[in-house]
Parts: C-alpha cells; sequence; structure tokens
C-alpha cells in the first residue's frame, strides 16, 4: 500500500478547524507570521500589537495580534516550527477570519553565493513532508506564490535589497538532510531548504485562501562544512527587524489589492 497516495479530498472531516475556533471579531483579513521568537517579539512591540485572540498547540499558546501600520489592519501571530504545527496553527488563524497569510524565516541555502540573510521568494516546493499528502493528491512538487511574487519583487527592487527566486526543498529531517540529498536537491534546481513552505502551500490551495511564504537566507550548506552563518535568533537582530518590516510593507500592498478586488 501507497500510504501517501490514499488522498481523500472530502471537505469535512472528523475534527475540523471550525469545531474548535470560532471568527474573531475584527480579525484582520491579513496576517503576517514569522518563526523566530525574539524577531516576533520586536514586531509586536514595535508595531503596537494589541492581543485580539489565540490558538493552542499541544504545549503552547500562540497570541493573535492585531496593528495598524500605515492605515491599514494587519494581524501577527508567531508560527511553530514544523509542517505539521504550522499547517494546523494556520488552519486556526483562517478560521479565525483571515483571508491571507504572510509567513517568512530562515531557510538554508544550497548555493553558496545566495548572501547571508538576504531574501529568497519560493516559485516552486519539493514536497519532502508528510502533511501536505493529506490536502492535495500525492506529487513530487508543488507551485507556491502564485500571487504577489511580482507586487513584493517590485517593493524590494524599490528599497534595493538583493533577492532570489527559486525553487526550495521542503523537508521533515533536519538531521537527514545528507550530502547525497543536497546534491540530488540542487541538480533538481533548489536553492534552498526549508521544514513548511510546500504543506503550506497544500492547505491554503486546499482552504482556497492564499498564502504569500518568503525566506530570508541563514545556514549554508554548500560548502565543505556546514556554515550556520545568522541562523540563531539572536543574531543580526536589527537586520531581521528590517525583513519583518518588509513583510509588514508587503501587508499593506496586500490589503490595497484586496480592496479594489
Amino acid at each position: 500500500m501507497k500510504i501517501l497516495e490514499e488522498f481523500d479530498d472530502s471537505r469535512q472531516a472528523v475534527v475540523n478547524p471550525t469545531d474548535l475556533i470560532k471568527p474573531v471579531p475584527d480579525m484582520p483579513e491579513v496576517v503576517v507570521s514569522c518563526f523566530a521568537r525574539e524577531t516576533f517579539d520586536r514586531m509586536v512591540e514595535g508595531f503596537g500589537g494589541v492581543k485580539i485572540g489565540e490558538t493552542r498547540e499541544a504545549n503552547m499558546v500562540i497570541p493573535v495580534y492585531r496593528t495598524i501600520f500605515q492605515g491599514a489592519s494587519i494581524g501577527m501571530y508567531m508560527s511553530p516550527v514544523g509542517a505539521p504545527a504550522c499547517v494546523s496553527t494556520a488552519e486556526e488563524i483562517f478560521a479565525m477570519g483571515a483571508k491571507t497569510i504572510i509567513l517568512f524565516g530562515t531557510c538554508g541555502v544550497l548555493e553558496r553565493s545566495i548572501e547571508d540573510c538576504s531574501i529568497i521568494i519560493p516559485d516552486r516546493a519539493v514536497r519532502d513532508e508528510g502533511t501536505s499528502y493529506h490536502y492535495m493528491p500525492a506529487s513530487d512538487e508543488i507551485p507556491v506564490n502564485l500571487r504577489y511574487t511580482e507586487t513584493f519583487a517590485e517593493l524590494l527592487r524599490e528599497l534595493g535589497c538583493n533577492y532570489t527566486i527559486g525553487k526550495t526543498w521542503t523537508s521533515d529531517g533536519i538531521y537527514r538532510e545528507t550530502r547525497k540529498k543536497v546534491e540530488r536537491r540542487r541538480q533538481s534546481g533548489c536553492v534552498c531548504v526549508d521544514m513548511e513552505c510546500s504543506a503550506m502551500a497544500a492547505m491554503a490551495g486546499f482552504r482556497e485562501k492564499e498564502l504569500f511564504q518568503f525566506f530570508y537566507a541563514a545556514d549554508n550548506l554548500d560548502g565543505e562544512v556546514w556554515d550556520s552563518r545568522s541562523l540563531a535568533n539572536e543574531i543580526n537582530l536589527e537586520g531581521k527587524d528590517r525583513i519583518g518590516k518588509l513583510a509588514m510593507e508587503l501587508a499593506v500592498r496586500v490589503c490595497s489589492v484586496s480592496t479594489s478586488d
């Protein structure tokens, strides 16, 4: 039996997000999220986030905040790391009333020429995790960021920010990224590795919601030895603050597009 090919397109599961989560009054339609606690806490403080709700993983409470940035109502929450937890939390954020999630975090680079902390916009993701197979039929890859890539790229060009567009390898096994696998993924066109992108894209597609995910380059896997560079959350906090502001700037533009639609 090929268990990953057992996709069931039923819209109702035994337990659904709306069974546990109720709509949040004044929930912003566009929500920004990241994985790094230090960066997220600084965003909440810097942008004046006000708590409007919360969701929970088994061992943690995840507050949801609302702020006004450049005249737009924007939500904020911190995503847990790893595809299953990240997806289940996003499911609940959508159940609260959000329509678009902008998600950013680190990735490992498979091309050493990609500069530390520079922006990577994935356009496809290799599905080397299990969660996405519950949201769409089996395939090796999934297209991601079908909307807003050019909107974000235009913003980056205006600000003079370096960026790369390319394929990501979404993997569950951070300690099983072997040399052979890294080279295989490089040969297939991957420029980076992450843990959530393919699963988040599959879930958003299934729920008919919008997701835009981007990375900032961290550890380098393209060398004789692993180089952690700025992977640690407490390193280069001011640079990561600027990346958080990029996400908020994009959120304002997404709000503008949504309003015009």
